[in-house]
């Protein structure tokens, strides 16, 4: 249920704060550090596989695909912004301060607790994500460095599972930040990483495209071996472009960081256009400029799939900014799982110490910490539970395929719909009404190719692994 103004966020409480001031959360958010937040949570993993994916489905698809999924974000986002508030967008006295809690005030607790599962199951798998793609780059970083050292025939082989482990272990200590209203720094650092990368990445295609004189690839895309296996890998492409966009999940746990006035979805809408705009731009960039310098070849991840070479060290610094913004990323994905589960345990267990004490030390040369033992020990299992199903099932595409296309649909465009024809009150079988629920079953059929595709593939993947 929403909660007055004058109460703190259940999603965001702390519960290492147990004891001391029970004052609401200040929001200091302005657009810039909005902007921030959805560029650092947008531009990840995703941008990385575009020109993969454009390639799979040709000029044309390819491209004409990343601006539909974009006109997808905005409307999801804009319709999901003026839920925030309730009886009105703006001036409304309730506040829902993140995903679920909106479902629950709209829907009820039963739409909650399914809503939850995709909610949860998104945010988690994001995370696996972002540690094979970590990992990928570390180890493409070495590589380029071998490479350039011993030639580009020098047997440069590297496992990916000791740099998940290590990224692993720098999530737990990042985990230990509280909530949203803490990280306002890591995810302005995360999205100046991410622009570095992607335009690393466009200007690397770009100049590669030059090199080679001529602009590589075709309308319909690489050749498969099959019509069937062209469908699937089409249908698989489609939900990586997926996973590439939606944040819906974070949209309302950012917009409970902004001042007001002005109203918080106005600066929230503005924030979240120019970001999309500006994110696809770098989207088209890196898909396009990918598969025009490689054509057939385009490499699955294209900074880590060795389509580039030289100059090495810039290779190198793109990979080491997409370390640095998944650092940044994961956080942003994990906090409202973390602030769930500690709600959760709070509301069963009130008076448990375990919960509410919390440890003070402090670091020499830094200020005093208060670490909660319940969050330490959440937190941390959570952390190593992503990095093992992440050395379990190491397949890049295949993963954010699966990701995208089973929780495209229901996050980031039916519950926003539903919950905005709520609040609006639109009656039924107007022509608003039959416009929201036809854009609805049109993104359903997405998520449903989508997901079969990328389950083909990764199912096959698997397969051929073990065989091998």
């Amino acid at each position: 249920m929403g909660e007055e103004d004058d109460q703190q966020s259940p999603m965001l409480k702390s519960i290492s704060s147990a004891g001391a001031s029970q004052e609401p959360p200040k929001r200091t958010g302005t657009q810039l550090t909005a902007v921030a937040h959805i560029i650092a949570g947008v531009i990840g993993a995703g941008v990385l596989s575009l020109a993969w994916s454009v390639a799979q489905l040709g000029w044309i698809l390819g491209p004409v695909c990343m601006i539909c999924f974009a006109g997808i974000a905005v409307i999801s986002t804009f319709v999901l912004c003026d839920c925030y508030r309730y009886p009105d967008p703006e001036y409304g006295t309730t506040r829902n301060r993140s995903f679920m809690e909106a479902v629950k005030f709209y829907f009820g607790e039963k739409q909650q607790h399914i809503c939850g599962v995709f909610a949860h199951e998104g945010l988690y798998g994001t995370g696996i994500a972002y540690t094979i793609t970590a990992a990928a780059s570390v180890r493409a970083i070495l590589r380029s460095n071998c490479y350039h050292q011993g030639g580009y025939n020098a047997p440069c082989q590297y496992e990916d599972s000791f740099y998940m482990l290590l990224f692993g272990v720098v999530e737990i200590l990042l985990s230990q930040i509280p909530d949203f209203h803490s990280i306002g720094w890591l995810s302005i650092i995360a999205a100046a990483m991410s622009f570095s990368y992607a335009f690393i990445g466009s200007g690397l295609g770009f100049l590669k495209v030059l090199e080679n004189g001529t602009i590589k690839g075709s309308i319909t895309g690489v050749p498969a071996s099959s019509n069937l296996n062209k469908l699937w890998l089409a249908f698989e492409a489609l939900a990586d472009v997926a996973f590439a966009y939606p944040y819906t999940l974070i949209v309302l746990e950012i917009q409970d960081t902004l001042k007001s006035p002005p109203p918080e979805n106005q600066t929230m809408k503005a924030a979240s256009l120019k970001a999309i705009v500006i994110t696809t731009f770098f989207y088209l960039c890196c898909g396009c400029f990918g598969y025009a310098a490689f054509g057939d070849s385009t490499p699955g991840n294209l900074l880590t799939g060795f389509g580039f070479y030289e100059p090495y060290w810039l290779v190198d610094l793109a990979n080491a900014c997409i370390v640095l913004h998944l650092v940044g990323a994961y956080q942003i994905y994990s906090q409202p799982v973390f602030a769930t589960a500690e709600r959760w345990f709070t509301y069963r267990f009130p008076d448990s110490g375990f919960l509410n004490n919390s440890i003070s030390f402090k670091i020499p040369l830094c200020r005093a910490f208060q670490l909660n033992p319940f969050r330490v020990v959440f937190r941390t299992t959570y952390v190593v539970s992503t990095t093992a199903l992440a050395m379990s099932f190491p397949y890049f595409n295949s993963v954010l395929g699966v990701l995208g296309a089973l929780n495209f649909w229901p996050l980031a465009v039916y519950f926003p719909v539903e919950m905005y024809l709520k609040q609006k009150k639109i009656r039924a079988w107007s022509r608003e009404w039959i416009c929201y629920r036809a854009y609805s079953c049109l993104c359903l059929l997405v998520t449903v190719v989508g997901f079969i595709g990328s389950l083909e593939e990764l199912v096959g993947a698997r397969l051929a692994e073990k065989i091998t």
